[in-house]
This record gives C-alpha cells, sequence and structure tokens, in this order.
C-alpha cells in the first residue's frame, strides 16, 4: 500500500470551548482550541505521474478515518494503489467522485478532525466547486471553439480506465448523501478495472461476486469464475452470436488511458536515444526438451528465457549497463530482468529480480506471482521500473521476428520469436530438421557496441543450446 496520502491544513472557524479555569485572581478563561480541516492531495505514485484517476472510495463522506488506513485506490500511469491516510478524523466531503482525473497536488477530498467540522468542510468543498466551476465555464467561453471541437458524446471504451476524458466537466459533488454513489445499498463493491470492463462484457453482476483480491476485492478471475457459473445455469438457452468486438464503437476518437499515456511519453523519449539493432538465430531442440521435462512442476518458458539471459549478462556486464545522462554510464549491481505484458488497456513490464541468481522453480513462481498481479493493477513501482534488461516474446502468437523499442533508462532489449522447425544444414553437409528462434536486440549504442551484442548472443546461444546451467 501506498502511505502518500498528503494532507495540508485548513483552519477551522469553529472553537472547541473547554471547561473555565479560575485564574489567579478569581477570573475566568475560556482556552479555544480551533479544529482542523485538512485537504487530501492527489499523491504521485511514481516518478513520471502527472495525473490520477479515483477508481473507487473505499470510504464514504461521513465514514470515521484512522490513521494508516486505506481511503481511495487511485490508478497511476502503472497499477491501482490502496492510498491510506496519514491523519485520524472523518471523510468529510469528497471532491472528485470515482472515474475522476485530478493533477497530481491538487485536492481530491477534505478530512475533518472532529464531526462538528464536517458540515464546514462540505461548505468548504461546495464553495471550491463553484470557484472551479466559474472559472471552468470563464475558460470554455473564451475557448469555445476549440472546445466544440473536443467534445465528443459518451463512448464505450475499450477498457474501463479508458473512460474518462482528457478534459473533464465540472463535477458537482452530492455532500447531503451519507451514502457513496457507487454503494449498493451501504455495501460498497470494489473491483479492479479490467474486472468491471469484464464484468460487462460477460453481462456479470458484480454485486453477486465474491472478491479474492487484497482486501476483498473483486479482480478478473472472480468475473470469470461467476460468468461460468452462470453459463452453467443456462447451458440450455440458445446463445447469442458474440460481438465481434465488444465495447468498440468504429468512428469514434477515445481519449489515452493514463497507462496508454505514459506509455506514449516513454515511447516518444526512447526516440532521443541512439540505438542500432543486431539479430541472431538459436537452435531450441534442448531448451524444447528441458522445458517439457520440467513444465509440470511449473515452470514457464519465460522464467527459462529470463534465467538463460540472466546468465548470459552475468558475462557481459556492459550489456546490463546503462547511461541516463548522455555523459557517463553505469554497471548496473543487479541483474533484473523486465518482461514486456501486455494487459488491458496498454502494457507494463514486471520485473524478475536478481534473475541470475535466484533457482528456476522460484523464478518461476514468481513470475506468475507478477502476472496476476498485473493484470489487477497491483504492481507495486519496485516490481515495474527497476528492471535493468528487457524482454519481449511474441513467440507464443507465432511471430518468427520483430524489433522491440528500447524503454528509457536501459541499455537493451531483446525481442524473441517464436521457435519453429527448420531446415538447416550441418557442417559436414548434411541436411537436417531444427526448431530455431530468432532473437533481436535493440541496444543504447552510446555504452553498448556491436561487438558487445555478438559476444552476447553467443554466450545466450551456447546457455539455451546446451541448457543444463539454467536448472540449477
Amino acid at each position: 500500500m501506498a502511505n502518500i496520502l498528503q494532507t495540508s491544513f485548513l483552519p477551522s472557524t469553529s472553537s472547541l470551548r473547554r471547561t473555565p479555569i479560575s485564574g489567579s485572581k478569581g477570573k475566568s478563561q475560556v482556552l479555544q482550541v480551533k479544529a482542523k480541516i485538512r485537504e487530501i492531495f492527489m499523491p504521485a505514485l511514481s516518478s513520471t505521474m502527472t495525473e490520477g484517476k479515483i477508481v473507487s472510495w473505499m470510504k464514504s463522506e461521513g465514514d470515521k478515518l484512522s490513521k494508516g488506513e486505506s481511503v481511495v485506490v487511485v490508478e497511476s500511469d502503472k497499477a491501482d494503489m490502496d492510498v491510506e491516510s496519514f491523519h485520524e478524523g472523518f471523510l468529510a466531503a469528497i471532491m472528485v467522485e470515482e472515474g475522476g482525473v485530478a493533477p497530481v497536488g491538487s485536492a481530491i477530498a477534505l478530512l475533518a478532525e472532529t464531526e462538528d467540522e464536517i458540515a464546514e468542510a462540505k461548505a468548504k468543498a461546495k464553495s471550491q466547486s463553484s470557484s472551479s466551476s466559474s472559472s471552468s465555464s470563464q475558460k470554455a467561453v473564451e475557448e469555445q471553439p476549440k472546445q466544440i471541437e473536443e467534445a465528443a458524446p459518451d463512448v464505450p471504451a475499450a477498457s474501463s480506465v479508458a473512460a474518462a476524458p482528457a478534459v473533464l466537466a465540472p463535477k458537482t459533488v452530492a455532500l447531503g448523501s451519507a451514502v457513496h454513489p457507487a454503494s449498493e445499498g451501504g455495501k460498497r463493491i470494489v473491483a479492479s478495472p479490467y474486472a468491471k470492463k469484464l464484468a460487462k462484457e460477460l453481462k456479470v453482476d458484480l454485486g453477486t461476486v465474491v472478491g479474492t483480491g487484497p482486501m476483498g476485492r473483486i479482480v478478473a478471475k472472480d468475473v470469470e469464475a461467476a460468468a461460468v457459473a452462470v453459463v452453467g445455469t443456462v447451458a440450455a438457452s440458445p446463445a447469442k452470436p458474440a460481438p465481434v468486438a465488444p465495447g468498440i464503437e468504429l468512428g469514434t476518437v477515445v481519449p489515452f488511458t493514463t497507462m496508454q499515456g505514459a506509455v506514449s511519453r516513454n515511447m516518444v523519449e526512447s526516440l532521443s536515444v541512439p540505438t542500432f539493432r543486431v539479430g541472431y538465430t538459436i537452435t531450441t531442440n534442448a531448451l524444447d526438451a528441458l522445458y517439457k521435462k520440467i513444465k509440470s512442476k511449473g515452470v514457464t518458458m519465460t522464467a527459462l528465457l529470463a534465467k538463460a539471459t540472466a546468465l548470459a549478462l552475468a558475462q557481459h556486464p556492459v550489456v546490463n549497463s546503462c547511461c541516463r545522462d548522455g555523459n557517463s554510464f553505469t554497471y548496473n549491481s543487479s541483474i533484473n530482468i523486465a518482461v514486456a505484458v501486455a494487459i488491458d488497456g496498454g502494457l507494463i513490464t514486471p520485473v524478475l529480480k536478481d534473475a541470475d541468481k535466484v533457482d528456476i522453480y522460484t523464478l518461476s513462481r514468481k513470475w506468475k506471482e507478477l502476472v496476476d498481479k498485473a493484470r489487477a493493477k497491483q504492481l507495486q513501482p519496485h516490481e515495474y521500473n527497476t528492471g535493468t534488461f528487457t524482454l519481449s516474446n511474441l513467440g507464443m502468437f507465432g511471430v518468427d521476428r520483430f524489433d522491440a523499442i528500447l524503454p528509457p533508462g536501459t541499455g537493451a532489449i531483446m525481442a524473441v520469436g517464436a521457435s519453429q522447425p527448420t531446415v538447416v544444414a550441418s557442417k559436414d553437409g548434411r541436411i537436417g530438421m531444427k526448431n530455431q528462434m530468432q532473437v533481436n536486440v535493440t541496444a543504447d549504442h552510446r555504452v553498448i557496441y556491436g561487438a558487445d551484442l555478438a559476444a552476447f548472443l553467443q554466450t545466450l546461444a551456447k546457455i539455451v543450446e546446451d541448457p543444463k546451467d539454467l536448472t540449477f
């Protein structure tokens, strides 16, 4: 969880009167202690985050908060994170509703120190909302042509996190309600964005689903299990043909999600790095045989490739280095293999830390855990932004070769194609059949040179073609 819910003090005009105290001259004195109303700010959950989206409020207006208690789930550019309160008090007013987007550092709610300040906090929130509305209206008048061009009808988004447009109309917060709009009968439904999207597509009522995620949150596998149960009860009914592309309306313009925006910025940033590419063909018969042998023990091909890559990097540290300032480069002390994973609405790179030192079975278990967290959007920053070398594997889709774009802050990324039966000639002129895969490495030419990559790929090929060291 993220202990970064920031607050600031707003002095309250109300005071707490204490019992009169007799002074030395018999005159009564009154101690006035001003209570505090704190602004809860949109936190910065990563170094690249400029704005955040409210996924769900875990508390309703009027609820009491304890220090360290989770109050809101915020979508950053990479994951959904529970945010905790630094202070005790009462959630007096929610200023940004679920689905709303707010810049980092802007107020999203008010926290009252005592119940007596709740009404005053609500008034402050209403006043700030009115001021914001007036400012937005004035801006709309000044930029009316631009606003007309940007306005668009409600569009079913490809993912639930894409529903919030880049420019939001001011929304009036219903301050008088004790039950948050996301609650149903006082019971809050907390689900990941992908689970919500999946529930909509599969027509599953989230109110009937029991969550197995963190703190009872509903995740994708819960929705899928509920959908299977529903299908079982209506198996006799004729099935309706599924839409070709659910949730997509052709001809519409959909703004980037927070994650897509972050990916876009990173890709544009990578264009400033001088890169080059080197390809290599590796025979995989021995690796395929090893995978078939230990697959039943939970070992994944991704973990095998990550392990082989890490062992090769250990012998070629310059390929595991990086250049960040353009004037120097760093030999990274750890070999952390980031692996690109496509998730709903974007791309993320979970990191297998110290992949050269961890055994293949532990590495496989860790990879499964990271993928589950990535798809539930529950990865913590250190689980996706600490990679020193990146793998991108499209082999499972039958892609035989491709090039990958170098992620900012790293020295190299390797694109892995499918292993396919290939007719090859041996050194003695005989013709045979072998399984081979094509790998292409994109590297930062300021740090890594062609000879470096060639030597690294030769080492990698030797490890893959004789994989006995992968199980140690």
